[in-house]
Order: structure tokens, then sequence, then C-alpha cells
């Protein structure tokens, strides 16, 4: 009896020996996942604050963008009332330019009927002037002749 005793004694002990090392060895697994499951939560913290950084990074950079893409409207804008107000200019000049060519056509047309007209007066002028010279060499042959 105490032989069977003995051997369950050893039994027990070897099982408390067993469960003492599995004990050891799910206290040193846990410990394992939790320093691992510790700096996951880190890392994830870190990664949280890395991504509200960026988040704000990219709001600021939105804004900026927005009110540089409202003052390119502005510039747009003005451009565009700019490019209006010079083709209503381009418009007017070209009106006046049409009216002002019309008007230097019947300037050079009047200038050559003017031209013609002084030819032919000069023409005239030289006759008439031909004429009075032989006038003057008749008056002169009467003159010597009384």
């Amino acid at each position: 009896r105490v032989t069977g005793q003995q051997q369950e004694i050893n039994n027990l002990m070897q099982r408390k020996n067993a469960v003492a090392e599995e004990n050891t060895r799910l206290k040193n697994e846990f410990s394992t996942l939790n320093q691992k499951f510790k700096d996951e939560s880190q890392e994830l913290k870190d990664t949280e604050e890395c991504a509200q950084k960026k988040e704000e990074q990219n709001r600021l950079v939105i804004k900026n963008l927005e009110e540089e893409n409202k003052g390119l409207n502005t510039c747009c804008a003005d451009l565009l009332s700019d490019l209006k107000k010079l083709r209503k200019q381009e418009a007017q000049w070209k009106t006046e330019k049409s009216g002002n060519d019309a008007r230097i056509k019947n300037l050079e047309m009047n200038l050559a009927e003017a031209r013609e007209q002084i030819k032919n007066l000069c023409s005239m002028c030289s006759n008439l002037s031909s004429q009075i010279a032989v006038k003057q060499e008749e008056l002169f042959q009467k003159v010597c002749d009384v």
C-alpha cells in the first residue's frame, strides 16, 4: 500500500512538475505575447499619430490649394474681363481702320485727280507762255515798225 501511495505521489509530483513547466512555458509565452502586444500597441499609437499629422498636413495643403485656386480664379476672371475689353477695342479699331482705309482711298483718288489737273494746268501754262512769247515778239515787231 505504501508503494502504491508512493507511486501515486511520484505520479502527482511528475504531474506537478509537468504542470509547473507548462505554467512556466505559458508564463513565458504570455510575457512574450504581452511584450509583442505592447510593441504593436505602441506601433499602432505611433501610426495613428503619424496619420493624424499627415491628415492635418493634408488639410493645410488643401486649404492652401483652395486659397490659391480662389486667387487663380479671380486672376482668370480678371484676364477674361481684360480679354473681353480688348476684343471690343479690337472691333472698334477694325471699324475705325476700315473707315480710315476708305478715306485714304478717297484721298488718294482726289490726289490723283489733283495731279492730273496740275499736269493739265501746267500744260496750259506752257501753251499760254508760248503764246505770250509769240505775242510779245509780234508786239515788239509792231513797235519797231511804228
